[in-house]
């Protein structure tokens, strides 16, 4: 059974929705038999890498709020993620475009690596302050998971891999998936946001014994 998920590394809900989905697939009796499968998604495709910005300020001016709000914000999904067990520094975010970083996870798939690069480019965004627009950045986690530096300097400095990540932003727009993350189970079942843990492993529950189901009416 398949679970996909539309994610974007630079949001702070899909950091926590992953660290939930995965406490569920623990609980879950056949996790053996799940195949996740990343999805790319950008919340703001336009928006330029400034290293030297703050986030509350940026955040503030692209949302229309006052530097406290946004600090506000990003106290609630720090206190969310410290939950989960995830360290969020959010003073520390580097106002970053994440294409790149999703044409890594692209490329990632095809080494099997594609969860293990989801989770360190998290760690990298939301807890250790680094740049995940910056070539070099990119290249040290890609090797840290396991993937030659060398073949991933030469995907990211070249465009490859960007179809595919095209390919997943399209075909978010086609079932009209609006936000992430956002997982789609079996094609069957959907789950929107960081939802609590027991709301994935019900959605897990049902996908299985619906897709069961539809096996033994074939027969």
């Amino acid at each position: 059974m398949e679970v996909e998920i539309w994610s974007d590394v630079m949001c702070p809900f899909c950091y926590i929705g992953k660290r939930r989905f995965e406490n569920a697939l623990d609980d879950f009796e056949y996790n053996n038999q799940i195949k996740v499968t990343w999805r790319s998604f950008q919340l703001n495709p336009d928006m330029e890498t400034e290293p030297d910005a703050n986030i509350n300020e940026y955040l503030a001016k692209a949302k229309g709020w006052s530097v406290k709000q946004a600090q506000q914000m990003n106290q609630r999904v720090t206190d969310m993620a410290a939950e989960e067990g995830l360290e969020y520094n959010m003073n520390q975010a580097v106002v970053a475009n994440s294409y790149d970083a999703h044409r890594l996870v692209q490329f990632s798939k095809d080494r099997g690596k594609a969860n293990e690069m989801e989770e360190a480019l998290f760690k990298a965004y939301f807890t250790d302050g680094e740049n995940i627009a910056d070539l070099q950045t990119l290249i040290d986690l890609a090797e840290a998971v396991g993937i030659d530096p060398t073949e991933a300097k030469s995907i990211l400095e070249s465009d490859k891999y960007a179809n595919a990540v095209n390919h997943d932003i399209q075909l978010a727009q086609n079932i009209n998936i609006t936000g992430v993350p956002f997982f789609l189970f079996d094609r069957k079942f959907a789950v929107s946001g960081a939802r609590e843990t027991e709301v994935f492993l019900k959605a897990l529950k049902q996908s299985w014994n619906a897709r069961i189901e539809d096996q033994q009416k074939a027969g």
